[in-house]
């Protein structure tokens, strides 16, 4: 029998994707999403993508803090496992409005927790992040790292990772796999399905996107002066698709496995610049990105990377794209959708 899993969030980028590898891996795939920060046209293109596969999709608009909605879909449908990915993740804007994150990002797991409990699913992979790092002071960062959040947005995946801790001391028939994502980029090979941020977007490449599509005048570089090979700040990009593998891997690990409640990275192991990824993606898109140079944005770490050694052992995944894959497959989206899933009319 095929597995059902449900996916919050499964509208946005890295949800999307993911929904998309499920599909094709054989799982049927329940998506919830309140469509604050995505577009159900995402829903539609997966749907297309995953060919015969797609009947195996459903999708219901709904917040995950509305308990007698989610109460109800446990009612009616049996799951299998959980993927949790819905939530709020504008580190600035968490900044600016706390108590929106707390509210939509914790009691929103806490919600979907209780409602698991009550229909005996203790099987989830929550997609935390790097930030939990805070600002390491040594790289690759390791799972075992000290824990600390430097924003809001931060403190929610913190906070939500240790209430899974919490929750799997309590009972353990849990099984939870955390996931800390380094910092996704690029989009599916079709160019059909990719990263539509609303708004200002708050990570390089979607600013580097708009840049080259004629959205946005110039890229402005945050910090020139790090002791790095080039003075700009290094980061871990990962290719959303080599991150959704991950989320298969961790399922798989998940109903074959006794585990209990673990952590993996999920990265390249390998840092690249904010200047060699400008080059990459001009060398991709053949369009030339003026950049502007500006100092240090208060928070930002200088280097940071991940050590993967745990999860290629103990999950069998390692990623297979590199930077010039990343890019190349985000031109393509970019290219094909210089609007995102809207209209030039319909964004900002």
């Amino acid at each position: 029998m095929a597995k059902t899993i449900l996916v919050t969030g499964g509208a946005g980028y890295i949800g999307s994707h993911t929904v998309l590898q499920l599909l094709l891996g054989g799982f049927k795939t329940v998506v919830v999403d309140n469509l604050d920060n995505s577009s159900d046209i995402s829903i539609k293109r997966v749907t297309e993508l995953a060919g015969e596969y797609g009947q195996n999709l459903i999708f219901h608009k709904m917040d995950l803090r509305d308990k007698p909605a989610l109460e109800q879909l446990f009612a009616s449908t049996t799951f299998d496992a959980v993927i949790h990915f819905a939530g709020l993740k504008a580190v600035g804007e968490s900044v600016q409005k706390p108590l929106l994150y707390y509210n939509n990002n914790l009691i929103g797991t806490i919600v979907l927790l209780e409602v698991m409990a009550a229909h005996g699913c203790k099987k989830l992979v929550f997609s935390s992040s790097a930030t939990v790092y805070g600002w390491p002071k040594e790289v690759p960062c390791t799972e075992e790292f000290p824990l600390s959040a430097t924003n809001p947005y931060g403190q929610t995946k913190l906070f939500i990772e240790e209430i899974c801790r919490d929750i799997y001391r309590s009972d353990a028939e849990w099984k939870i796999i955390l996931l800390r994502y380094f910092n996704p980029v690029g989009a599916h090979s079709s160019g059909y399905i990719g990263e539509d941020p609303r708004g200002i977007p708050n990570n390089l490449m979607p600013f580097v996107q708009q840049v080259a599509v004629g959205r946005r005048p110039a890229l402005t570089v945050f910090g020139t002066d790090y002791s790095t090979k080039d003075g700009t700040g290094v980061r871990d990009y990962i290719h959303v698709v080599d991150l959704a593998d991950g989320h298969t891997a961790a399922l798989c690990k998940l109903f074959d496995s006794n585990i209990g409640c673990e952590v993996y990275n999920l990265g390249t192991g390998k840092g690249t610049s904010v200047l060699e990824m400008v080059a990459a993606f001009e060398k991709a898109s053949g369009k030339k990105i003026p950049l502007q140079m500006a100092g240090r944005r208060p928070g930002d770490a200088e280097i940071v990377y991940a050590s993967t050694d745990k999860a290629e052992r103990e999950l069998n995944w390692k990623a297979k794209f590199g930077v010039n894959e990343m890019c190349r497959d985000q031109w393509n989206w970019a290219s094909k959708n210089p609007y995102g899933y809207g209209s030039p009319d319909s964004t900002d």
